[in-house]
């Protein structure tokens, strides 16, 4: 079994850092706080690597890790790791948006309760050995309007408990549906004004996006009921500090509460801190016994599965693929990909589009997967320089040009089960497909011929005119080079007058023959490749 180098850069919890070093086939070394040009000396000798926040995987340390295939964020937020370059360079990017739910949750909810009744400014003045009752007055949840954004994992156990204090909630997701909405008690807004106006309470829970950075804003703080308050524990970024600042001052905002922040640590004069209706800690949200455990296990696991048995949960980059998965599309997947490497011997050189299609039950699955095996074969025998996988494929097929579409439309085929895959420069279009005969997968077409061939091996593929005695002289020139066959299928075509025979050799025919049978009249093609 290989062994495959995990680098934890971050501190995870022990139990998940034993994990990886009793795990069969991996070596593990932590070493944390590393400076930028310390981790970019050494993140080539790794396959996986381990992360929180503190570490910043940029561009520049993915260029120099060479040998990484994946990365585990023990933690939610990704926005410590460029995913774009992770995605060019091939890296599966997962994280462990379950185990820190319901501290995250937990966390935001008591800062929510924190600022209606001025608890954390009420104790430093009893400590102070003041007893000023009358100036933190505060204010009652029961009956108020909650608006939450973002109804994933987090902000749903949010709402239960909002729901156990007598709270009115009233949600905005891109992804919720008012199907979802209903079954989890809340009222369903379709967009992020709808939620805000009237609230009374404001708790976020999206990622930080181009798409939601400022998502709240002076505009939408202008939509709340004055005196509300508003809680973010999800990510920095969210909230326009600034004009939150302002709302306050103004008294239209009636507190804030902050785990994250633009800048972490925020500086000493950062403006919010002059306020006294605002509550603060130090990006706290996951940081609980139960949460480090459940992350670092979590994490210490998804980046050993990966490396050794190819599974994938949580990744940020691509599907998953559990065990379920693999067992269900792996043979599809490996002939997926024979299918996209025989396109590119055989087809047209720097085509433009590549289609694949679906006939019976492969149809019914996730094709995206078998999509990607298409284009990873393809693209990985015409860049012998680059690391072409499941995870980059796509972004490689785009930055090439290559338009890439799909279709489970009926084809006229006697396979009930079929995988057909079409590669087109200009007016030259070469197909070729593929089935599965149990789980065996076989080769069926190519290129206008129906034969029947395996998915791996070495080839030989002769194109001829229909005439007698071609097949003999294929024979005869194997034989003079000390080519054993293992396997061999014939095809005509009458229409064209042509036929093909597909050959599977034990070794590669020398040069010499290759280039006598192409000098043979009414051989038309002959190509040497391996799938």
């Amino acid at each position: 079994m290989a062994t495959y180098r995990v680098l934890v850069s971050d501190p995870i919890s022990e139990k998940g850092v034993e994990a990886l070093r009793t795990a069969p086939g991996i070596s593990v070394d932590v070493n944390t706080g590393l400076k930028p040009e310390e981790l970019l000396k050494i993140i080539g000798d790794y396959h996986g690597l381990v992360v929180r926040s503190q570490t910043k995987v940029t561009a520049e340390v993915f260029a120099a890790a060479t040998n990484l295939k994946a990365i585990g964020r023990a933690g939610v937020g990704v926005d410590n790791i460029d995913r774009a370059a992770a995605t060019d360079h091939g890296v599966v990017v997962m994280n462990t948006p379950s185990g820190n739910t319901i501290s995250t949750a937990e966390h935001a909810f008591s800062l929510m309760l924190s600022l209606a009744r001025n608890i954390p400014q009420a104790h430093a003045t009893v400590i102070a050995g003041k007893w000023d009752r009358k100036s933190f007055e505060g204010k009652e949840v029961f009956g108020k309007r909650l608006a939450i954004l973002g109804m994933g994992r987090i902000g749903s156990e949010f709402a239960k408990r909002a729901q156990a204090f007598g709270i009115t909630v009233v949600a905005y997701d891109p992804f919720l549906t008012a199907d979802r909405a209903k079954s989890l008690k809340v009222e369903h807004a379709e967009t992020p004004e709808a939620a805000l106006t009237g609230a009374d309470l404001v708790t976020l829970h999206v990622p930080l996006t181009p798409e939601t950075q400022h998502i709240i804003n002076s505009d939408r703080i202008a939509l709340l009921n004055k005196g509300a308050l508003v809680v973010n524990c999800a990510r920095g970024g969210l909230v326009d500090e600034a004009a939150a600042k302002a709302a306050l001052d103004s008294g239209h905002l009636g507190g804030i509460a902050l785990d994250v922040y633009e800048v972490e640590p925020p500086p000493a004069d950062f403006p919010l801190f002059s306020s006294n209706k605002a509550v603060f800690t130090p990006h706290l949200g996951a940081s609980t016994a139960e949460a480090q455990e459940n992350v670092g296990i979590e994490v210490a696991h998804q980046v050993k599965d990966f490396l050794v048995t190819g599974e994938i949960r949580n990744a940020v980059n691509m599907p998953n693929l559990d065990s379920k998965t693999i067992e269900e599309v792996g043979p599809y997947l490996d002939l997926a990909q024979s299918l996209g490497k025989l396109l590119y011997k055989i087809g047209p050189a720097q085509s433009d589009s590549i289609k694949v299609s679906y006939v019976g039950p492969v149809s019914e699955i996730d094709t995206e997967l078998v999509k990607r095996s298409v284009l990873s074969g393809y693209l990985s025998a015409a860049h012998h320089e680059a690391q072409v996988n499941l995870i980059n494929a796509p972004a490689i097929a785009k930055a090439h040009g290559i338009q890439v579409t799909e279709s489970t439309a009926a084809l006229a085929s006697t396979f009930t089960d079929l995988i057909e895959v079409s590669v087109s420069k200009g007016g030259e279009t070469t197909t070729v497909a593929g089935t599965l005969v149990g789980k065996s997968a076989r080769i069926v077409h190519i290129a206008g011929h129906y034969v029947e061939t395996n998915p791996a091996g070495r080839f030989l593929f002769v194109e001829n005119d229909d005439r007698p005695g071609i097949v003999g002289v294929i024979g005869s020139a194997l034989g003079a080079a000390s080519v054993n066959i293992a396997n061999m299928s014939l095809s005509r075509n009458r229409d064209k007058n042509t036929a093909v025979t597909v050959i599977e050799v034990d070794t590669e025919p020398p040069a010499t023959m290759l280039e006598s049978l192409r000098a043979t009249p009414g051989i038309l093609r002959v190509l040497s490749f391996e799938l």
